[in-house]
């Protein structure tokens, strides 16, 4: 078989169906993108469930008249509460954070929005304990065993806020696969359509190829071809879309949340690990799609 006469084949059905090449690039690009905008999500929600993993705790706030007259916490209920944390068995970790160190750690989390930290005030924030649990899944145990107790006004479990964050991540990556699936089976009907219209146009000279002795499977490699370098094209613009995305939008968007350690940022190793992803999957597409399309569709 000659490489070259199949190279000119398939740039000749490349330029000579130029507006469904570019379509199909297109449209092959577009669902790639949203692919690998999915599974960029996925490797944020797994560097980020990472990155809290080992800091899930339960906020035990105090009542103000404990917190504005006890900020050492030396006299009884705080001492009493403290005591009995730390010889709870369940409790890995107690911290006593009183109202002026949750001020600052406040202004430093919102340091980037001074006009908010101007209008909050330190006896606005109340005196807490933060528990971190030797098992992060059984918040209820301390729930049940202090709520109510004297001294303790409310009990914060940051792990239902990390499920509720969690969910609208997972919302946001099912949306994208859904619209990455719509927009693949409109690349397949377009990989499909090319390959026939192209074979339909060169249906006389492939069928003289097979009168003078050349094989099906060489008559039919242009055009299973023709499918595979499109579906490359279209991943490599998908991927350089996805590193723009992240230069010009993602790195600024979560600028804050990524500087305040809410959520981990999507790394040149999250996007390294993607690429080949996605080049595969359009390799493997392409060529599927434009496999079964000449078996069952075109007989040359």
């Amino acid at each position: 078989m000659r490489a070259s006469f199949v190279f000119s084949e398939v740039v000749t059905g490349l330029r000579r169906n130029i507006t469904m090449t570019i379509a199909m690039i297109i449209t092959t690009a577009i669902s790639l993108l949203l692919l690998g905008g999915g599974l960029l999500v996925v490797r944020m929600i797994d560097n980020t469930k990472e990155l809290y993993q080992d800091k899930v705790e339960v906020n035990i706030y105090l009542t103000n008249d404990v917190s504005a007259s006890d900020k050492d916490c030396k006299a009884d209920p705080c001492r009493g509460l403290r005591s009995q944390l730390e010889s709870d068995p369940a409790v890995e970790r107690v911290e006593f954070e009183n109202r002026d160190q949750a001020y600052e750690r406040f202004k430093r989390i919102f340091e980037a929005q001074p006009e908010l930290v101007k209008l909050a005030r330190p006896e606005a924030l109340p005196s807490s304990f933060n528990v971190r649990l030797k098992d992060p899944d059984r918040p209820e145990v301390i729930i049940q065993t202090y709520k109510g107790k004297a001294g303790v006004d409310s009990i914060g479990d940051q792990s239902q806020f990390l499920d509720r964050f969690f969910s609208a991540l997972n919302g946001v990556r099912n949306a994208t696969f859904f619209i990455a699936g719509v927009m693949a089976v409109a690349a397949l009907l377009l990989i499909s359509n090319t390959v026939q219209l192209s074979a339909f146009t060169r249906r006389t000279e492939v069928g003289i190829m097979r009168l003078v002795g050349a094989t099906r499977w060489y008559t039919q490699l242009p055009f299973l071809l023709e499918a595979v370098v499109t579906g490359i094209i279209g991943a490599l613009v998908a991927i350089a879309m996805l590193v723009g995305a992240k230069l010009a939008f993602l790195d600024d968007v979560l600028a804050q949340p990524i500087k305040s350690g809410v959520v981990k940022s999507v790394e040149a190793g999250d996007l390294a690990f993607v690429s080949p992803i996605l080049l595969l999957i359009a390799i493997g597409v392409s060529a599927f799609t434009g496999y079964v399309t000449l078996r069952l569709y075109v007989r040359t």
